[in-house]
């Protein structure tokens, strides 16, 4: 650094230069989005739709080859301006017809005095999770989720209250891939404070094996390796504890909560016995039509990408150019596709914001495989 001048000093013309350079840039930037405006007018004369996978590829293979050392940093650019023209595209276009008529004409509320379906018997965790979420309500219970998704899409009931994540044990892989087969919406969801005991018949010896859901068990493994005590899955915690008290098996117990203890007459051996104190199971509200409250927070989606470099990436940005916080991102096998994945997707947001839902109508026009799973909010 020159003794006679200060960083500043030396830092002010190429300050300059970047400066001036910014502002052609942006002339530039502005020129070439009403080029993609006008690019948007043919497309919506023509019917055809706004992605061209394979002219963005030519575009990004030449600036790559002609950016010389800044290739990867020229491709990472490109790739932002071609989305943000593809989402100005999409806006003129009113991309996502029927993403948009779901957002007028869904109700806002959930129905009064609903059938509510739960998986497992009295007492299990669904069970608080229904009366958080419809209170005063008495749900039917069935023993699987399988049961309960059906029953929701055959009409037996309004809505079914299932597990989805356990800070814990993770997700219930099983609930998500009901959730596409059946083509559910997410309506409600409530996070319910897990809190397992070990319990059995009274009288009945030692518990030297205990029955449970398998996530339940999974919960709680440290206490139960601990103790030497065998563990064998069963369909529902609160299933268990109502099979522990009707057979009172000899040195059997079972891992359920309070709740359920008491409602079948067990006798508690030891109470909070999950591996962590903040054990927590997020559950959802399944229905089979959409219902977008004005004050939605939280909106779920479930996709599949093209096979192209950098596509989960450069979906993301576009959640992030408009501030929306991603709380969970998952991927599960497409059945009988190798290899291939759907990502699901939570985000906070309102499908009512005029940009929010821009976005995900446009993304359900250029996505292989796109599904709105809902916008609710978290009890």
């Amino acid at each position: 650094m020159s003794e006679n001048k200060s960083f500043d000093e030396l830092l002010l013309p190429v300050r300059n230069d970047i400066d001036r350079i910014d502002k052609e840039l942006l002339k530039l930037f502005t020129e070439r989005m009403q080029c993609a405006e006008r690019v948007a007018e043919i497309k919506r004369k023509a019917g055809i739709p706004v992605l061209n996978a394979a002219r963005e590829q030519v575009i990004l293979d030449r600036v790559k080859k002609e950016a010389g050392e800044y290739g990867d940093s020229a491709v990472a650019l490109y790739s932002a301006i071609m989305s943000i023209s593809r989402a100005r595209q999409h806006n003129m276009l009113k991309s996502g017809g029927v993403l948009r008529d779901l957002e007028q004409n869904s109700p806002k509320t959930l129905k009064a005095d609903p059938r509510v379906i739960c998986q497992g018997a009295a007492g299990a965790f669904s069970h608080s999770a229904a009366l958080r979420l419809f209170p005063g309500q008495k749900p039917i219970f069935l023993p699987g989720f399988r049961d309960v998704f059906e029953a929701v899409h055959n009409g037996a009931g309004d809505y079914g209250v299932v597990p989805v994540e356990n800070s814990d044990a993770g997700s219930v892989s099983e609930v998500y891939d009901l959730i596409m087969k059946h083509r559910m919406f997410i309506v409600g969801a409530a996070d319910i404070p897990v809190r397992h005991c070990l319990c059995r018949a009274k009288g009945t010896g030692a518990v030297k094996k205990v029955l449970s859901k398998h996530e339940a068990l999974v919960q709680c493994s440290a206490y139960l390796a601990a103790h030497d005590i065998e563990t064998e899955a069963y369909s529902n915690t609160a299933a268990a504890a109502k099979f522990i008290a009707e057979t009172r098996l000899e040195g059997v117990g079972a891992v359920c909560s309070a709740q359920a203890a008491e409602e079948y007459g067990l006798e508690v051996i030891a109470a909070d016995i999950q591996n962590t104190d903040n054990n927590c199971t997020r559950f959802i509200v399944i229905s089979r039509e959409a219902v977008l409250p004005e004050d939605a927070e939280k909106i779920s989606l479930c996709f599949s990408l093209p096979h192209t470099p950098g596509s989960l990436c450069h979906t993301l940005e576009r959640f992030a150019l408009l501030g929306l916080n991603l709380t969970k991102i998952e991927s599960r096998p497409i059945p009988e596709r190798n290899f291939e994945y759907d990502f699901y997707l939570d985000f906070t947001g309102n499908v009512h914001d005029v940009q929010t839902l821009a976005l995900i109508c446009a993304l359900s026009d250029e996505m292989p495989r796109f599904s709105f799973l809902g916008n609710y909010k978290e009890s």
